[in-house]
């Protein structure tokens, strides 16, 4: 059976991680309180930020940036925003 959890992103009960996917005390929180499914919608904003904004993962202030915009999109409920992004037309 899955863990299950309350999603700090979608308040529900949700299917959670299986494994903690992020270090540190961050990490334990997003394990404890994230599912899988926000998880998944955090991956695709962060490929867009990472991308739109040429962000390299080896610069530590870059990884800092994202891991502030990780945390308002999963607990803020804050949705990511990337000036003069405009989304396609579907």
């Amino acid at each position: 059976m899955s863990r299950m959890v309350f999603c700090a992103r979608l308040h529900k009960d949700a299917e959670g991680l299986d494994f903690q996917l992020y270090p540190g005390e961050l990490g334990k929180r997003i394990f404890d309180n994230i599912s899988k499914e926000a998880w998944s919608q955090w991956q695709q904003k962060q490929t867009m930020l990472i991308n739109e904004k040429k962000l390299n993962m080896m610069d530590p202030e870059h990884r800092k940036q994202i891991e502030q915009e990780m945390t308002r999109f999963l607990f803020e409920g804050k949705d990511v925003q990337i000036d003069g992004y405009t989304p396609p037309k579907a």
